[in-house]
This record gives C-alpha cells, sequence and structure tokens, in this order.
C-alpha cells in the first residue's frame, strides 16, 4: 500500500494593511499629529510681524485642519492645547522679557486654553457638510472669548493682527478684525479640504461634487471678497488735511526702571519737541499744527509738580501748537494713566483717561494672592491704575483725534467709538520701553494698520522709544522712526469723516460668526447623540 503524503498547511499570506503593525509604527502615528499640530502652531506664529510672511497662516491652518479631522473631543482638546502652545509662546516671548519666564508661561498656558477648546469643537463639526464653515467661526468665537475673559480680556494674538501685509486686508473695512480673521482661517481650512478631497479622487476615483464646491468656495470667496473690498480703502482727504507731528524723545535705557528717570523722560520729549521748533523756524521742517507725546511721556504729574508743568509750557510755547502729552496723574488719590491737551496758550486743558487698563501691567488682579506666592510681582505695581469711562476725542487746531492709549489698540470697542464720536485721525501714544528690542513694537505697530484700514484714518504712533509711524487710511506706513533713537516725524495727513461698513456694524460680525459657531457645534452634538441612540437601538 502507497502511502499517502498529509499536505503542510501553508503559512496564510497577510495582506499589507493586515500585517501586525510594528510598536515603532504606532508610536509614530501617535506623535505625529501631536508634532503637527505644535509645528503648524509655530508656523502660524512665524506668519506675524515683524515677519511679513502673512500667507503662511494658510498652511498653518491647513496642517491644523488635518490634525483635527474626525479626531476625538479628548484628543482634539490635546491638540489644539499643542497648536496653541506653537503659536503664543514665541509670540508673547516679549511678556517676560523684565519680569522673568513665571509670567510668560503663566499667560501663555492660560490663554492656549482656549485654543484647545476651539480644537475640540473643530474637531466635533469635522464630520458636518460645510465643514471649512463652522471650523472657522469656531475659531473666530474662540478670539471673542478670549478678547473679554479673564481680567478684560486679553486680544493679542489675533489672526486679523497678522495680517497687515496681506491680500485680506482690506476686509478689515468690511467687518473689522472678526471678518477679516474669519476670511483667513476659512481659506486655510479650505485649503485643507480641497486638498483631501483631491487625494481622496485620487484613491477611489469619485467625486462628490457637493463636498467639492464647499471646498473651492471656501479657498476663493474669502480671496474674492478681500479684491471686492479694496473700493472701501482710500486715503483721500474728505475734510482737508493736517500737519502732524510725532515726538520721540526715548528713555535713558530700557526697562521697568525707566520710570526712576521719570524727569529724564519727560526732558527728553520737551527736547525733542525744541529741536523741531528750531528746525521749523530754520524752514527745515513744516510747521506742524498739532503734536503728539506718546504715553508716559510725563511720569510727573504736572498738576502737582510746578517744575514738570514748566517744562511741558516751555515746549508747547517753542512749538507753537497744541500737545497732546501722555502723564501720570493722581486725582482723589486715585492714579490715572491720562492724555493732556496742552495748549501754548492756554496750557493744560481737556483729558483722557486710559480706559482698558492692562491688569499685571497696570493693575493686579488678586493682589493678595499675587502677593503670597512672589512679593516682587506686587512690588512691580505699587498702586493699581483706576480706568476712565470717556472716549477720547481731542480738538486740537480744528482736528477732532481719537486717542487709543498703547494696549486699547488691541481691543475693537476702544478704537471704534473714538471714530463714532467723531474722530478724524486716531492716535495711539504707547510706551514699549518696558519690553526693550522685543517683537512686541512691532506687533503693535501691525494693530495699528489693521486699524487704519479698518475705520479710514490716518494712524499716528507715538511711542516713547520707538517705533513711532505715521499709517495712512490704506494702512502703509509712509514714515518711522527706529528704535531707542530720539527722532520726530512731520507730514501733512488726510482727515477723514465717512464711516466704513465695519465702523457702522461694531460689533454686529463678531455675534453673527459665534452664532454660526455655536449652530455648527449644536448641529454636530445633536448628530453624534442620535448616532449613539440609532447604534444602541
Amino acid at each position: 500500500m502507497t502511502a499517502t503524503a498529509t499536505p503542510v498547511d501553508e503559512p496564510e499570506q497577510l495582506e499589507p494593511q493586515d500585517r501586525p503593525v510594528s510598536r515603532t509604527v504606532r508610536l509614530a502615528r501617535r506623535l505625529l499629529p501631536a508634532a503637527a499640530a505644535a509645528l503648524s502652531g509655530v508656523l502660524l506664529y512665524v506668519s506675524f510681524p515683524p515677519r511679513t510672511l502673512w500667507w503662511l497662516a494658510l498652511p498653518a491652518f491647513a496642517i491644523f485642519a488635518w490634525c483635527l479631522h474626525g479626531r476625538t473631543w479628548k484628543a482634539a482638546l490635546g491638540l489644539g492645547y499643542l497648536f496653541g502652545l506653537g503659536f503664543l509662546l514665541p509670540l508673547l516671548v516679549w511678556t517676560g522679557v523684565e519680569v522673568g519666564p513665571g509670567p510668560w508661561l503663566a499667560l501663555v498656558a492660560i490663554e492656549a486654553v482656549y485654543v484647545a477648546l476651539v480644537g475640540a469643537g473643530i474637531a466635533a463639526v469635522s464630520k458636518l457638510p460645510g465643514r471649512p464653515l463652522w471650523a472657522a467661526a469656531l475659531w473666530i468665537a474662540g478670539e471673542a472669548a478670549r478678547a473679554r475673559v479673564p481680567f478684560g480680556g486679553f486680544p493679542w494674538g489675533k489672526i486679523a493682527f497678522g495680517q497687515a501685509d496681506g491680500v485680506f486686508l482690506p476686509l478689515a473695512a468690511v467687518g473689522g478684525t472678526p471678518v477679516l480673521g474669519f476670511a483667513v482661517v476659512l481659506c486655510g481650512f479650505g485649503l485643507y479640504e480641497t486638498v483631501r478631497l483631491g487625494l481622496e479622487v485620487r484613491r477611489t476615483r469619485v467625486v462628490r461634487r457637493g463636498a467639492a464646491a464647499v471646498a473651492l468656495l471656501a479657498l476663493v470667496l474669502p480671496v474674492a471678497g478681500a479684491l471686492g473690498a479694496r473700493t472701501l480703502v482710500s486715503d483721500s482727504a474728505e475734510d482737508g488735511t493736517a500737519t502732524v507731528a510725532v515726538i520721540q524723545g526715548n528713555v535713558p535705557r530700557a526697562g521697568l526702571d525707566f520710570n526712576s528717570q521719570r524727569r529724564a523722560v519727560l526732558d527728553h520729549h520737551a527736547r525733542e519737541t525744541e529741536r523741531l521748533a528750531a528746525r521749523v523756524k530754520a524752514g527745515k521742517a513744516a510747521q506742524p499744527d498739532f503734536v503728539l507725546w506718546p504715553e508716559n511721556s510725563s511720569d510727573i504729574d504736572p498738576f502737582r509738580n510746578p517744575d514738570a508743568y514748566a517744562v511741558i509750557d516751555k515746549a508747547a510755547r517753542a512749538i507753537g501748537a497744541p500737545i497732546s502729552v501722555g502723564g501720570v496723574v493722581e486725582k482723589d488719590g486715585k492714579l490715572y494713566n491720562e492724555q493732556i491737551l496742552w495748549d501754548p496758550v492756554k496750557g493744560p486743558g481737556a483729558t483722557y483717561d486710559k480706559r482698558q487698563v492692562q491688569p499685571f501691567g497696570e493693575y493686579l488682579p488678586m493682589r493678595s494672592l499675587l502677593g503670597a506666592i512672589n512679593e516682587n510681582w506686587t512690588s512691580m505695581v505699587r498702586q493699581d491704575f483706576s480706568r476712565g469711562d470717556e472716549p477720547g476725542v481731542f480738538t486740537m487746531a480744528g482736528t477732532e483725534v481719537g486717542l487709543a492709549t498703547c494696549y486699547e489698540a488691541a481691543f475693537d470697542w476702544a478704537v471704534r467709538d473714538t471714530v463714532t464720536h467723531g474722530a478724524q485721525i486716531i492716535s495711539v501714544p504707547s510706551n514699549n520701553a518696558t519690553f526693550d528690542r522685543s517683537e512686541m513694537t512691532y506687533q503693535q505697530l501691525a494693530m495699528s494698520r489693521i486699524r487704519a484700514v479698518e475705520h479710514s484714518r490716518t494712524v499716528t504712533v507715538p511711542v516713547t522709544s520707538g517705533v513711532s509711524a505715521m499709517i495712512m487710511p490704506d494702512g502703509e506706513i509712509t514714515q518711522r522712526t527706529g528704535m531707542f533713537v530720539a527722532d520726530s516725524l512731520v507730514q501733512k495727513v488726510p482727515l477723514r469723516s465717512s464711516e466704513t461698513p465695519a465702523t457702522r456694524l461694531g460689533i454686529a460680525p463678531e455675534m453673527v460668526l459665534v452664532l454660526i459657531a455655536a449652530g455648527g457645534l449644536g448641529w454636530a452634538v445633536t448628530s453624534a447623540v442620535h448616532g449613539r441612540r440609532n447604534a444602541a437601538g
């Protein structure tokens, strides 16, 4: 009898997708989205001033969209936080220039929570039709929250503030910073959707026309809208012109302790004004109609100190024009960051008290708690500044000059209501000496350029130590100083009284976008609940 061979089982041939995945590959798959989220945040930071790489915001949001697409809310929360850290850590490093890394890291840790929550929301709406719209609206809703709480909000890092050199800039005149920022984020998410659907078509050979149309519209409409909005941007003179002088007196040295040399700072600004007066007398410079000094140009209260009064009065008489002087003034036992209208004949007149004072810089929230943690922090702000309650508009040689002091330039309402109260030009007197040569001054300068287009007004930026600038209503900087030099700028600028749609609409565009965000989030949550119920049933 012949023996029959027993067949030996051949090992099963696994398809590539069925083969066991190595630990290294699994780890890489987990780390790649995290690394991409953090690096896309850094990419967004690089798009901000002083660099002019505004367009990098688009791939930054496209990569962020890839990181979040289809994720659980818990995963998206972590990825959003990493994106926020990648963006805000380098953007806000200037906040620790003089006080050390503690406050800087604490600020970033708190602000990144908003980005994390937005990331969770974007992941939730990433399964909906029209996802770029919902995602971009959610980002603006997050910015709206950051600009209001806690402690009055911290709008620094709004996407709009990185677009002063970009193609989207005219949209600031349509709906302010919310509409400008929305367009940029929408375009970034539209870029991701367009690429994702293109890859899907190559793989499946199936074209989803509705999704493709939404992706292309999200990519194209913001650019088309920006091009159409260029008709709203003009630097023509509607109410004639005014010759304006901006004084940058410089400070003896940078840092928080520059205020200990307050008289020297005042003398520097008076001296530079008198130097300009000599140039005017010699025919080397035009006679200004009025002069703008920066914030903190007189930290000695001129109402309580006759020597400071005399120095300012002498400078005003020398230049023969009214001066807006930045002073620190005590009234009824309260301290105010004040702009004083100083006439060369009548002396001090109208005043404007800063309304949006800076937490931890001009006043200390939770003073007793902070003192228990670190006594040095409370010593830096020995007395809290009080808030003003009236918009600042000075009538200077017949021109209505709106005032938004330094930190206020970051807040939409603080600039807008100077225009609605009649401002024909806007001045943003600032003191950046405490931040040395950091990027802070350039970030703030970009804000002023956005405000110029938003409200179609010339914006002047007098700064103690630079960069001071003249900005036309179209956002163009026509003159600027260096940093830590004494200098003056004199220019004939257009006066305007018409209101842009952004000025007239005020907060309305932002509220519409917040409602859209809420609608998309509600739809996503409702769909998820129904899906679970159907699966359970």
